[in-house]
């Protein structure tokens, strides 16, 4: 039996909960573990806050209004104490925003009815100052993209302190194979620390996967999702990897069918998983959709770029000393308008993965900059293969789960970059 067939008759859908029974459950888990100020920060800051601003958006959007995102991503330093294979960000990169681009890059966003923020590195808990973004915005949430490895019980002591923020902790793989990609030793009994640090200051947390060829079976399983519940996560994120950077490693990308394997799972699963399963690569209908092409998103790099997304490390438009031109930027970027058109009629999927040529095109005709610290991304780009991406054309698959299937339509199918 193919991988995709076993996920095709495994966990058949409750006709009676219609995947809300799940959900429930989930939330009496998150309730009984976390203090009542953090789940008041997370369904005000992040649920209200944020409901509103995707109202306001879509009627940005539908009027025809001057562009400015939904959701920022913001990748704070190119810093990292990993090394990890297939990673876009440049190893040993010092760049990092100041501490007066990051609030001028909030304070901008809030004027636009934007109060949530996917933060990035590097390893963006080497960045000094990062606790005081937080509680200085205490009106916001944000995602903390970690690795884990840092996030000890007085950083996670320091976080529910805040409360607004959700770390999202990168578990690529179990001993081994996490091991192989981090390229370094004990790098998952390590992260466990940290998601155990979390637990333990009853933080709203998730775990992240980027899956490939390797990590596959592991972590594309019912027992992986398990684990993850017993360890207290509230959510787990899957993404499809992409083979960029220095090392992008194209033969870890999956194949065509494997990802239509990992899409149904997805959709099985949700129906009775013990955690709330979250993807960014299809919308409710199981179509294909990227979110800067969409303009739902898109990504501040550690030089002060406005970038496309994070994977595309090129730019037109930098943001100054404060960022106060932010607004200005977005409203008058021809670089990211026709980027997010162009590809827009080219895919509805990964332009990175199913046509590099086409972007690196694109590129060079509006004259983008590099924006690392390395500076051969455009070398890469022109080297890269085509791999399959999310789009499946006549075999998507569409959401089961009723409450998954309005939150896609109506509240956070934008909220991912990073993968």
């Amino acid at each position: 039996m193919s991988r995709l067939e076993d996920h095709k008759q495994s966990h058949v859908t409750n006709p009676l909960g219609w995947g809300w029974v799940p959900l429930m459950k989930m939330g009496w888990r998150v309730f009984r573990q976390t203090p009542i100020r953090l789940l008041w920060k997370f369904v005000w800051n992040f649920g209200w806050h944020n409901l509103w601003n995707m109202h306001d958006f879509k009627k940005r959007m539908k009027k025809g209004a001057p562009f400015f995102p939904a959701f920022n991503m913001i990748s704070v330093t190119e810093t990292c104490n990993l090394a990890c294979s297939g990673c876009w960000v440049s190893k040993g990169g010092r760049k990092s925003l100041t501490l007066e681009q990051i609030d001028g890059i909030i304070s901008e966003s809030k004027k636009h009815g934007s109060y949530f923020f996917g933060i990035l590195g590097g390893e963006p808990l080497m960045y000094r100052g990062l606790m005081d973004v937080f509680t200085r915005h205490s009106d916001c949430y944000f995602q903390l993209f970690t690795n884990g490895t840092l996030l000890n019980d007085d950083i996670a002591q320091q976080l529910r302190k805040a409360g607004n923020v959700t770390p999202l902790i990168s578990i690529e793989g179990l001993e081994e194979e996490s091991d192989r990609r981090r390229q370094k030793d004990d790098v998952y009994e390590r992260t466990l620390k940290g998601v155990r640090a979390c637990r333990k200051a009853g933080l709203i947390f998730g775990v992240a996967a980027s899956i490939c060829q390797t990590n596959y079976r592991e972590l594309v399983s019912r027992e992986h999702i398990e684990r993850v519940a017993r360890e207290g996560a509230a959510y787990l994120w899957y993404y499809i990897y992409r083979p960029v950077g220095a090392e992008p490693h194209p033969e870890n990308a999956l194949t065509r069918e494997q990802i239509k394997g990992l899409r149904q799972f997805l959709v099985n699963e949700r129906m009775n998983a013990p955690v709330m399963l979250v993807d960014v690569y299809w919308d409710d209908k199981g179509r294909a959709m990227c979110p800067g092409a969409t303009g739902m998103s898109h990504h501040v790099s550690p030089s002060g770029a406005l970038e496309f997304c994070p994977v595309i490390q090129m730019a037109t438009d930098f943001l100054n000393a404060d960022a106060s031109n932010m607004t200005m930027l977005y409203e008058q970027s021809a670089f990211l308008k026709n980027m997010r058109e162009e590809i827009a009629q080219h895919t509805r999927g990964c332009i990175l993965m199913e046509d590099p040529q086409m972007m690196a095109d694109l590129l060079r005709r509006y004259n983008a900059q590099e924006t690392t610290s390395r500076q051969t991304a455009m070398a890469e780009y022109e080297r890269m293969q085509h791999v399959p991406g999310h789009e499946m054309g006549d075999e998507a698959i569409p959401e089961k789960s009723k409450p998954y299937k309005w939150l896609k339509k109506n509240y956070f199918f934008g909220f991912g970059a990073y993968g």
